[in-house]
Protein backbone atom coordinates (compact mmCIF):
# COMPACT_ATOMS: atom_id res chain seq x y z
CA UNK A 1 0.00 0.00 0.00
CA UNK A 2 1.63 3.22 -1.13
CA UNK A 3 1.08 6.53 0.65
CA UNK A 4 2.46 10.06 0.92
CA UNK A 5 4.61 10.63 3.99
CA UNK A 6 5.95 14.00 5.13
CA UNK A 7 9.14 13.95 7.23
CA UNK A 8 9.72 17.05 9.37
CA UNK A 9 13.22 17.33 10.83
CA UNK A 10 15.86 20.07 10.91
CA UNK A 11 18.72 17.53 10.76
CA UNK A 12 19.36 16.47 7.12
CA UNK A 13 20.99 13.18 8.13
CA UNK A 14 17.88 12.10 10.03
CA UNK A 15 15.69 13.05 7.09
CA UNK A 16 17.81 11.13 4.58
CA UNK A 17 17.76 8.00 6.78
CA UNK A 18 13.98 7.98 7.09
CA UNK A 19 13.55 8.81 3.40
CA UNK A 20 15.71 5.84 2.44
CA UNK A 21 13.77 3.42 4.63
CA UNK A 22 10.34 4.61 3.51
CA UNK A 23 11.25 4.89 -0.16
CA UNK A 24 12.48 1.29 -0.05
CA UNK A 25 8.90 0.35 0.85
CA UNK A 26 7.61 2.39 -2.13
CA UNK A 27 6.15 5.25 -0.11
CA UNK A 28 6.15 8.73 -1.65
CA UNK A 29 8.27 10.87 0.65
CA UNK A 30 8.71 14.63 1.03
CA UNK A 31 10.53 16.59 3.73
CA UNK A 32 10.27 19.88 5.60
CA UNK A 33 13.03 21.46 7.66
CA UNK A 34 10.87 23.16 10.31
CA UNK A 35 7.32 23.48 11.66
CA UNK A 36 6.38 26.45 9.48
CA UNK A 37 7.30 24.65 6.28
CA UNK A 38 5.53 21.53 7.57
CA UNK A 39 2.26 23.44 8.02
CA UNK A 40 2.47 24.84 4.48
CA UNK A 41 3.24 21.44 2.95
CA UNK A 42 0.55 19.66 4.95
CA UNK A 43 -2.05 22.09 3.63
CA UNK A 44 -0.93 21.84 0.02
CA UNK A 45 0.29 18.26 -0.32
CA UNK A 46 -2.17 16.59 2.08
CA UNK A 47 0.12 13.71 3.12
CA UNK A 48 -1.23 10.44 4.51
CA UNK A 49 1.14 10.55 7.48
CA UNK A 50 3.50 13.06 9.10
CA UNK A 51 6.68 12.01 10.92
CA UNK A 52 7.39 15.03 13.10
CA UNK A 53 10.58 15.75 15.01
CA UNK A 54 10.10 17.39 18.41
CA UNK A 55 13.25 19.47 18.82
CA UNK A 56 13.29 22.09 16.04
CA UNK A 57 14.15 25.82 16.01
CA UNK A 58 11.41 28.44 15.72
CA UNK A 59 8.46 26.13 16.26
CA UNK A 60 8.90 22.85 18.07
CA UNK A 61 7.05 19.67 17.18
CA UNK A 62 4.49 20.05 19.96
CA UNK A 63 3.32 23.43 18.67
CA UNK A 64 3.35 22.23 15.07
CA UNK A 65 1.25 19.20 15.97
CA UNK A 66 -1.22 21.33 17.91
CA UNK A 67 -1.70 23.64 14.91
CA UNK A 68 -2.13 20.71 12.54
CA UNK A 69 -4.86 19.26 14.74
CA UNK A 70 -6.63 22.61 15.12
CA UNK A 71 -6.93 23.14 11.36
CA UNK A 72 -9.99 21.37 9.85
CA UNK A 73 -8.06 20.72 6.64
CA UNK A 74 -5.23 18.82 8.38
CA UNK A 75 -6.71 17.48 11.63
CA UNK A 76 -7.40 14.08 10.03
CA UNK A 77 -3.74 13.52 9.06
CA UNK A 78 -2.03 11.09 11.47
CA UNK A 79 1.05 12.51 13.21
CA UNK A 80 3.87 10.41 14.66
CA UNK A 81 6.26 12.43 16.80
CA UNK A 82 9.89 11.32 16.64
CA UNK A 83 12.43 12.47 19.23
CA UNK A 84 15.51 11.59 21.21
CA UNK A 85 13.59 12.41 24.38
CA UNK A 86 12.28 9.29 26.08
CA UNK A 87 10.81 10.82 29.22
CA UNK A 88 7.17 9.89 30.01
CA UNK A 89 6.31 13.56 30.47
CA UNK A 90 7.49 14.33 26.92
CA UNK A 91 5.52 11.41 25.50
CA UNK A 92 2.40 12.60 27.32
CA UNK A 93 2.91 16.16 26.10
CA UNK A 94 3.14 14.90 22.52
CA UNK A 95 0.00 12.79 22.82
CA UNK A 96 -1.93 15.63 24.45
CA UNK A 97 -0.96 17.93 21.58
CA UNK A 98 -2.85 15.51 19.31
CA UNK A 99 -0.09 13.18 18.12
CA UNK A 100 -1.21 9.70 17.15
CA UNK A 101 2.00 8.11 18.32
CA UNK A 102 5.40 8.88 19.78
CA UNK A 103 8.61 7.11 18.70
CA UNK A 104 12.03 7.47 20.32
CA UNK A 105 15.30 7.75 18.38
CA UNK A 106 16.99 5.70 17.19
CA UNK A 107 13.79 4.53 15.52
CA UNK A 108 13.40 0.77 15.33
CA UNK A 109 12.62 -0.16 11.72
CA UNK A 110 9.97 -2.86 12.38
CA UNK A 111 8.16 -0.66 14.90
CA UNK A 112 8.18 2.30 12.52
CA UNK A 113 6.77 0.28 9.63
CA UNK A 114 4.08 -1.30 11.81
CA UNK A 115 2.95 2.17 12.94
CA UNK A 116 3.07 3.51 9.39
CA UNK A 117 0.99 0.66 7.94
CA UNK A 118 -1.62 0.89 10.69
CA UNK A 119 -2.03 4.66 10.52
CA UNK A 120 -2.10 4.75 6.72
CA UNK A 121 -4.86 2.11 6.69
CA UNK A 122 -6.89 4.21 9.09
CA UNK A 123 -6.20 7.42 7.16
CA UNK A 124 -7.44 5.84 3.92
CA UNK A 125 -10.63 4.72 5.60
CA UNK A 126 -11.25 8.16 7.07
CA UNK A 127 -10.49 9.77 3.71
CA UNK A 128 -13.25 7.74 2.10
CA UNK A 129 -15.84 8.78 4.66
CA UNK A 130 -14.51 12.32 4.67
CA UNK A 131 -14.95 12.65 0.90
CA UNK A 132 -18.52 11.42 1.16
CA UNK A 133 -19.22 13.79 4.02
CA UNK A 134 -17.78 16.75 2.11
CA UNK A 135 -19.99 15.93 -0.86
CA UNK A 136 -23.01 15.78 1.40
CA UNK A 137 -22.14 19.11 3.02
CA UNK A 138 -21.57 20.72 -0.38
CA UNK A 139 -25.09 19.67 -1.34
CA UNK A 140 -26.45 21.11 1.91
CA UNK A 141 -27.52 17.67 3.13
CA UNK A 142 -25.60 17.68 6.44
CA UNK A 143 -24.37 20.19 8.96
CA UNK A 144 -20.85 21.54 9.19
CA UNK A 145 -18.28 19.71 11.29
CA UNK A 146 -18.10 20.52 14.97
CA UNK A 147 -15.28 20.65 17.50
CA UNK A 148 -13.64 17.44 18.75
CA UNK A 149 -15.96 15.75 21.23
CA UNK A 150 -15.48 14.95 24.88
CA UNK A 151 -14.77 11.30 25.66
CA UNK A 152 -16.87 11.40 28.83
CA UNK A 153 -19.55 8.75 28.62
CA UNK A 154 -17.66 6.63 26.09
CA UNK A 155 -17.59 2.88 26.76
CA UNK A 156 -14.40 0.82 26.93
CA UNK A 157 -13.89 -2.90 27.49
CA UNK A 158 -10.78 -4.08 29.32
CA UNK A 159 -9.90 -7.70 28.52
CA UNK A 160 -7.46 -8.92 31.14
CA UNK A 161 -7.40 -11.93 33.49
CA UNK A 162 -5.12 -10.12 35.96
CA UNK A 163 -7.38 -8.35 38.45
CA UNK A 164 -4.93 -5.65 39.54
CA UNK A 165 -3.95 -4.80 35.97
CA UNK A 166 -7.57 -4.54 34.84
CA UNK A 167 -8.54 -2.40 37.83
CA UNK A 168 -5.63 -0.01 37.19
CA UNK A 169 -6.73 0.49 33.58
CA UNK A 170 -10.40 0.91 34.54
CA UNK A 171 -9.58 3.51 37.18
CA UNK A 172 -7.32 5.47 34.80
CA UNK A 173 -9.97 5.56 32.09
CA UNK A 174 -12.59 6.53 34.64
CA UNK A 175 -10.72 9.77 35.37
CA UNK A 176 -11.72 10.94 31.88
CA UNK A 177 -15.33 9.86 32.39
CA UNK A 178 -14.89 6.72 30.28
CA UNK A 179 -17.15 3.87 31.44
CA UNK A 180 -14.86 0.84 31.49
CA UNK A 181 -16.20 -2.71 31.73
CA UNK A 182 -14.08 -5.79 32.17
CA UNK A 183 -13.90 -9.28 30.63
CA UNK A 184 -11.65 -11.99 32.01
CA UNK A 185 -11.95 -14.38 29.06
CA UNK A 186 -12.52 -14.32 25.33
CA UNK A 187 -16.00 -15.78 25.82
CA UNK A 188 -16.92 -12.93 28.17
CA UNK A 189 -15.50 -10.38 25.74
CA UNK A 190 -17.48 -11.84 22.84
CA UNK A 191 -20.68 -11.85 24.87
CA UNK A 192 -20.25 -8.27 26.10
CA UNK A 193 -19.28 -6.81 22.72
CA UNK A 194 -22.30 -8.45 21.11
CA UNK A 195 -24.60 -6.76 23.62
CA UNK A 196 -22.94 -3.37 24.21
CA UNK A 197 -21.56 -0.91 21.63
CA UNK A 198 -18.02 -0.18 22.86
CA UNK A 199 -15.85 2.72 21.73
CA UNK A 200 -12.52 1.14 22.73
CA UNK A 201 -11.13 -2.30 23.56
CA UNK A 202 -8.03 -2.55 25.77
CA UNK A 203 -6.60 -6.05 25.34
CA UNK A 204 -3.83 -7.56 27.44
CA UNK A 205 -1.36 -9.69 25.51
CA UNK A 206 -0.49 -11.49 28.76
CA UNK A 207 -3.67 -13.58 29.02
CA UNK A 208 -2.82 -16.93 30.62
CA UNK A 209 -5.67 -19.26 29.64
CA UNK A 210 -6.00 -18.37 25.94
CA UNK A 211 -4.22 -16.91 22.94
CA UNK A 212 -4.71 -13.11 23.03
CA UNK A 213 -3.76 -12.74 19.36
CA UNK A 214 -6.47 -15.20 18.35
CA UNK A 215 -8.91 -13.18 20.43
CA UNK A 216 -7.72 -9.96 18.77
CA UNK A 217 -8.31 -11.53 15.36
CA UNK A 218 -11.76 -12.73 16.39
CA UNK A 219 -12.77 -9.31 17.72
CA UNK A 220 -11.51 -7.58 14.60
CA UNK A 221 -13.48 -9.98 12.38
CA UNK A 222 -16.76 -9.73 14.31
CA UNK A 223 -19.38 -7.33 12.96
CA UNK A 224 -19.92 -5.69 16.35
CA UNK A 225 -16.23 -4.87 16.88
CA UNK A 226 -14.91 -4.69 13.31
CA UNK A 227 -14.22 -0.95 13.57
CA UNK A 228 -13.79 -0.52 17.34
CA UNK A 229 -10.29 0.80 18.16
CA UNK A 230 -8.11 -1.81 19.87
CA UNK A 231 -5.32 -0.83 22.27
CA UNK A 232 -2.83 -3.57 23.20
CA UNK A 233 -1.08 -3.74 26.57
CA UNK A 234 2.04 -5.90 26.68
CA UNK A 235 5.26 -6.71 28.49
CA UNK A 236 8.44 -5.24 26.89
CA UNK A 237 9.61 -8.71 25.82
CA UNK A 238 6.37 -9.29 23.88
CA UNK A 239 7.49 -7.07 21.01
CA UNK A 240 6.88 -9.73 18.33
CA UNK A 241 3.33 -10.25 19.57
CA UNK A 242 2.74 -6.50 19.53
CA UNK A 243 3.79 -6.25 15.90
CA UNK A 244 1.71 -9.31 15.04
CA UNK A 245 -1.23 -7.69 16.80
CA UNK A 246 -0.83 -4.64 14.59
CA UNK A 247 -0.93 -6.84 11.51
CA UNK A 248 -4.19 -8.29 12.82
CA UNK A 249 -5.75 -4.84 13.03
CA UNK A 250 -4.81 -3.38 16.43
CA UNK A 251 -4.66 0.43 16.48
CA UNK A 252 -2.19 1.22 19.27
CA UNK A 253 -0.15 -0.31 22.09
CA UNK A 254 1.29 0.38 25.51
CA UNK A 255 4.22 -1.34 27.21
CA UNK A 256 4.22 -2.23 30.91
CA UNK A 257 4.81 -0.88 33.50
CA UNK A 258 1.75 1.18 32.68
CA UNK A 259 1.97 4.97 32.58
CA UNK A 260 -1.61 5.98 33.46
CA UNK A 261 -1.36 9.40 31.84
CA UNK A 262 -0.10 7.92 28.59
CA UNK A 263 -2.90 5.33 28.70
CA UNK A 264 -5.49 8.09 29.12
CA UNK A 265 -4.01 10.14 26.26
CA UNK A 266 -3.89 7.19 23.88
CA UNK A 267 -7.41 6.13 24.84
CA UNK A 268 -8.74 9.65 24.25
CA UNK A 269 -7.10 9.80 20.82
CA UNK A 270 -8.55 6.46 19.76
CA UNK A 271 -12.04 7.22 21.04
CA UNK A 272 -12.11 10.65 19.41
CA UNK A 273 -11.01 9.13 16.12
CA UNK A 274 -13.84 6.61 16.34
CA UNK A 275 -16.36 9.35 17.13
CA UNK A 276 -15.07 11.32 14.15
CA UNK A 277 -15.38 8.27 11.91
CA UNK A 278 -18.89 7.53 13.24
CA UNK A 279 -19.89 11.14 12.60
CA UNK A 280 -18.67 10.98 9.01
CA UNK A 281 -20.57 7.74 8.49
CA UNK A 282 -23.70 9.25 10.02
CA UNK A 283 -23.38 12.32 7.79
CA UNK A 284 -23.19 10.10 4.75
CA UNK A 285 -26.12 8.00 5.95
CA UNK A 286 -28.18 11.14 6.47
CA UNK A 287 -27.29 12.42 3.02
CA UNK A 288 -28.13 9.06 1.48
CA UNK A 289 -31.45 8.98 3.30
CA UNK A 290 -32.27 12.51 2.19
CA UNK A 291 -31.44 11.57 -1.39
CA UNK A 292 -33.85 8.63 -1.30
CA UNK A 293 -36.62 9.82 1.04
CA UNK A 294 -39.43 12.22 0.21
CA UNK A 295 -39.12 14.95 2.89
CA UNK A 296 -42.85 15.71 3.01
CA UNK A 297 -44.23 12.22 3.63
CA UNK A 298 -41.19 10.26 4.82
CA UNK A 299 -41.82 7.67 2.11
CA UNK A 300 -39.27 6.63 -0.49
CA UNK A 301 -38.97 8.89 -3.52
CA UNK A 302 -39.12 8.07 -7.22
CA UNK A 303 -35.33 7.61 -7.47
CA UNK A 304 -35.38 4.84 -4.88
CA UNK A 305 -38.54 3.30 -6.35
CA UNK A 306 -37.03 2.88 -9.81
CA UNK A 307 -33.77 1.36 -8.52
CA UNK A 308 -35.61 -0.97 -6.16
CA UNK A 309 -38.09 -2.11 -8.80
CA UNK A 310 -35.31 -2.67 -11.32
CA UNK A 311 -33.40 -4.73 -8.77
CA UNK A 312 -36.45 -6.91 -8.09
CA UNK A 313 -37.04 -7.53 -11.78
CA UNK A 314 -33.38 -8.28 -12.53
CA UNK A 315 -33.03 -10.68 -9.59
CA UNK A 316 -35.31 -13.21 -11.29
CA UNK A 317 -36.67 -14.21 -7.88
CA UNK A 318 -40.05 -12.49 -8.17
CA UNK A 319 -42.21 -14.48 -10.55
CA UNK A 320 -45.15 -12.69 -8.97
CA UNK A 321 -44.93 -8.96 -8.40
CA UNK A 322 -47.57 -6.24 -8.43
CA UNK A 323 -47.40 -2.48 -8.68
CA UNK A 324 -50.17 -0.20 -7.42
CA UNK A 325 -50.31 3.35 -8.78
CA UNK A 326 -52.39 5.51 -6.42
CA UNK A 327 -53.66 9.03 -7.11
CA UNK A 328 -55.58 11.29 -4.69
CA UNK A 329 -58.89 12.30 -6.26
CA UNK A 330 -59.65 15.99 -6.83
CA UNK A 331 -56.52 17.03 -4.96
CA UNK A 332 -56.22 20.32 -6.85
CA UNK A 333 -59.42 21.51 -5.22
CA UNK A 334 -57.89 20.91 -1.78
CA UNK A 335 -54.96 23.20 -2.56
CA UNK A 336 -57.26 25.79 -4.18
CA UNK A 337 -59.74 25.85 -1.29
CA UNK A 338 -57.52 25.39 1.76
CA UNK A 339 -54.02 26.33 0.58
CA UNK A 340 -50.86 24.34 -0.05
CA UNK A 341 -49.96 23.99 3.65
CA UNK A 342 -53.25 22.16 4.24
CA UNK A 343 -52.66 20.17 1.06
CA UNK A 344 -49.32 19.02 2.47
CA UNK A 345 -51.07 17.87 5.65
CA UNK A 346 -53.56 15.94 3.54
CA UNK A 347 -50.76 14.18 1.64
CA UNK A 348 -49.06 13.23 4.90
CA UNK A 349 -52.38 11.83 6.17
CA UNK A 350 -52.78 9.71 3.03
CA UNK A 351 -49.17 8.50 3.32
CA UNK A 352 -49.80 7.45 6.93
CA UNK A 353 -52.89 5.47 5.92
CA UNK A 354 -51.03 3.71 3.12
CA UNK A 355 -48.07 2.98 5.40
CA UNK A 356 -50.36 1.47 8.02
CA UNK A 357 -52.09 -0.83 5.54
CA UNK A 358 -49.17 -2.33 3.63
CA UNK A 359 -46.91 -5.24 4.55
CA UNK A 360 -43.46 -4.76 6.03
CA UNK A 361 -41.82 -6.14 2.88
CA UNK A 362 -43.85 -3.95 0.51
CA UNK A 363 -42.19 -0.74 -0.67
CA UNK A 364 -44.17 2.49 -0.58
CA UNK A 365 -43.04 5.61 -2.45
CA UNK A 366 -44.32 9.05 -3.30
CA UNK A 367 -44.11 9.06 -7.08
CA UNK A 368 -44.71 12.79 -7.48
CA UNK A 369 -47.36 15.36 -6.60
CA UNK A 370 -50.35 13.47 -5.19
CA UNK A 371 -49.33 10.11 -6.70
CA UNK A 372 -48.05 7.15 -4.69
CA UNK A 373 -46.75 3.73 -5.71
CA UNK A 374 -46.78 0.45 -3.80
CA UNK A 375 -44.46 -2.36 -4.93
CA UNK A 376 -45.71 -5.74 -3.69
CA UNK A 377 -43.31 -8.69 -4.16
CA UNK A 378 -44.81 -12.18 -4.30
CA UNK A 379 -48.26 -10.88 -5.19
CA UNK A 380 -50.45 -12.03 -8.07
CA UNK A 381 -53.39 -10.26 -9.68
CA UNK A 382 -56.07 -11.52 -7.28
CA UNK A 383 -54.17 -10.57 -4.12
CA UNK A 384 -53.14 -7.23 -5.63
CA UNK A 385 -56.78 -6.42 -6.36
CA UNK A 386 -57.70 -7.21 -2.75
CA UNK A 387 -54.81 -5.05 -1.48
CA UNK A 388 -55.88 -2.16 -3.72
CA UNK A 389 -59.43 -2.33 -2.41
CA UNK A 390 -58.15 -2.44 1.17
CA UNK A 391 -56.08 0.69 0.63
CA UNK A 392 -58.91 2.50 -1.17
CA UNK A 393 -61.34 1.72 1.64
CA UNK A 394 -58.87 2.74 4.34
CA UNK A 395 -58.29 6.16 2.77
CA UNK A 396 -62.02 6.72 2.27
CA UNK A 397 -62.75 5.81 5.91
CA UNK A 398 -60.14 8.18 7.32
CA UNK A 399 -61.78 11.26 8.88
CA UNK A 400 -60.70 14.68 7.66
CA UNK A 401 -58.50 16.08 10.44
CA UNK A 402 -56.33 18.26 8.21
CA UNK A 403 -59.13 20.74 7.22
CA UNK A 404 -61.66 21.43 9.99
CA UNK A 405 -65.11 22.06 8.58
CA UNK A 406 -64.63 19.90 5.48
CA UNK A 407 -67.59 17.50 5.41
CA UNK A 408 -65.74 14.48 4.00
CA UNK A 409 -62.24 13.12 3.68
CA UNK A 410 -60.26 12.11 0.64
CA UNK A 411 -60.58 9.26 -1.81
CA UNK A 412 -58.06 7.65 -4.12
CA UNK A 413 -58.09 5.93 -7.49
CA UNK A 414 -55.76 2.97 -7.99
CA UNK A 415 -54.28 1.25 -11.02
CA UNK A 416 -52.86 -2.27 -10.62
CA UNK A 417 -50.36 -4.01 -12.89
CA UNK A 418 -48.70 -7.40 -12.41
CA UNK A 419 -45.44 -8.68 -13.83
CA UNK A 420 -47.11 -11.84 -15.16
CA UNK A 421 -49.24 -9.78 -17.56
CA UNK A 422 -46.67 -7.00 -18.19
CA UNK A 423 -43.14 -8.44 -18.18
CA UNK A 424 -40.16 -6.31 -19.06
CA UNK A 425 -38.79 -3.13 -17.57
CA UNK A 426 -39.87 -1.10 -14.51
CA UNK A 427 -41.02 1.61 -16.92
CA UNK A 428 -43.31 -0.83 -18.74
CA UNK A 429 -44.84 -2.11 -15.51
CA UNK A 430 -45.42 1.40 -14.14
CA UNK A 431 -46.87 2.50 -17.47
CA UNK A 432 -49.37 -0.34 -17.36
CA UNK A 433 -50.36 0.63 -13.80
CA UNK A 434 -50.68 4.25 -14.89
CA UNK A 435 -53.05 3.29 -17.74
CA UNK A 436 -55.16 1.33 -15.27
CA UNK A 437 -55.19 4.35 -12.95
CA UNK A 438 -56.56 6.57 -15.71
CA UNK A 439 -59.18 3.93 -16.44
CA UNK A 440 -60.25 4.16 -12.78
CA UNK A 441 -60.43 7.96 -13.10
CA UNK A 442 -62.59 7.74 -16.22
CA UNK A 443 -64.88 5.22 -14.52
CA UNK A 444 -65.76 7.71 -11.77
CA UNK A 445 -62.77 7.74 -9.35
CA UNK A 446 -62.59 6.20 -5.85
CA UNK A 447 -62.07 2.75 -7.34
CA UNK A 448 -59.36 0.33 -8.44
CA UNK A 449 -58.76 -1.08 -11.91
CA UNK A 450 -56.52 -3.94 -13.07
CA UNK A 451 -54.34 -3.26 -16.12
CA UNK A 452 -55.43 -5.20 -19.17
CA UNK A 453 -52.82 -7.58 -20.65
CA UNK A 454 -51.01 -6.24 -23.67
CA UNK A 455 -51.05 -2.55 -22.69
CA UNK A 456 -48.98 -0.50 -25.13
CA UNK A 457 -45.39 0.24 -24.00
CA UNK A 458 -44.48 3.74 -22.77
CA UNK A 459 -43.39 6.23 -25.39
Amino acid sequence: MTARILIVDDVPANTRLLEAKLSAEYYQVASAKDGFEALRMALGWQPDLILLDVMMPGMDGFECCRRLKEDPTTLHIPVVMVTALGEPAERLRGLESGADDFLTKPVEYETLMARVRSLVRLKRLLDEWRARGETARALGLTSESVAPPSVAGARALVVDDWDLGAQTIQQALGRDGIIAGRARTGAEATELTAAIPFDLIVLSLSLIEEDPLRLASSLRAADATHEVPMLLVAEPEERDNILRGFDLGANDWLVLPLDENELRARARNQIRRKVYQDRLRADFGTALEMALIDPLTGLYNQRYLMRHLRGLLESGQNHELAVLMIDVDHFKSVNDEFGHATGDQALRAVADVLRGNTRVFDSLARYGGEEFVVVMPGTGAADAALAAERLRSAVEATPCTWAPGKPSGLTVSIGVACIAQHPGTPEALLHAADLALYAAKRAGRNRAEIAAPGAPPPT
